[in-house]
């Protein structure tokens, strides 16, 4: 009988459960609990095992998960065993500050090129990247097995930029321009608009001193 797709949910949450054991193991933490794992990730113990059933039986009744190995299938299971080559097209702040974390801090990635349509920027450096020109990019591809971009160039060039580096083999993108893409059925996008995060939270932070205000009057 095969095994029954998990949703896009709880594939989001995996990356999350990956973090924590991370830093679990750093922590000298062998073995943990579904309600450790609970107060470590904010999600409820009954969701974290149903979470997990989709992939297999990882843990002990009685005792829990052991941190290394549930961490070893986990990133089998994300596809995180072998480093996924990528490529970032958009060298401006938010890029750049993206390849420098990548590189220092994601040792799950290996970046085979940063672009941009700048020629000022082309020839600079990242973190030992060297910046090409996007006019380079079907020749890196062609080259290196890539199905993976991220993007953060302005909202007017991301559709143009997309569709060629869907007709380059590129099946996945983190979009981080202020957009909607159109792109075939067979490639996913994750879009990152960092601008509507940011006000979504002044929201929360506004409905919570509009009931300040009406306590103190009340009062």
């Amino acid at each position: 009988m095969s095994r029954k797709k998990a949703p896009k949910s709880v594939i989001k949450r995996l990356p999350v459960y990956l973090r924590i054991l991370d830093n679990l193991i750093r922590r000298d933490v062998e073995v943990i609990s579904s309600r450790g794992l609970s107060d470590e990730t904010g999600f409820t113990a009954e969701q974290i095992r149903k979470d997990l059933a989709y992939f297999g039986a990882f843990g002990t009744r009685g005792t829990g998960y052991n941190t290394s190995y549930l961490r070893d299938k986990l990133m089998r299971i994300i596809g995180l065993d072998k480093k996924t080559r990528l490529v970032i097209v958009g060298a401006g702040y938010l890029g750049k500050a993206l390849t420098r974390y990548n590189v220092l801090k994601n040792p799950y990635v290996d970046i085979v090129g940063v672009f941009d349509a700048n020629p000022q920027e082309v020839g600079s450096e990242i973190e030992g990247i060297k910046i090409q020109s996007i006019e380079d990019i079907p020749e890196v591809l062609n080259k290196q097995n890539v199905k993976v971009a991220m993007i953060t160039v302005p909202a007017e060039a991301a559709q143009k930029v997309v569709d060629s580096l869907i007709s380059l083999g590129i099946t996945a993108i983190l979009n981080f321009a202020p957009t909607k893409l159109i792109v075939p059925r067979k490639v996913q996008v994750h879009n990152a608009d960092l601008t509507i995060e940011l006000q979504s939270l002044i929201y929360y932070v506004m409905e919570e001193e509009k009931e300040e205000k009406e306590s103190r009057i009340q009062k």
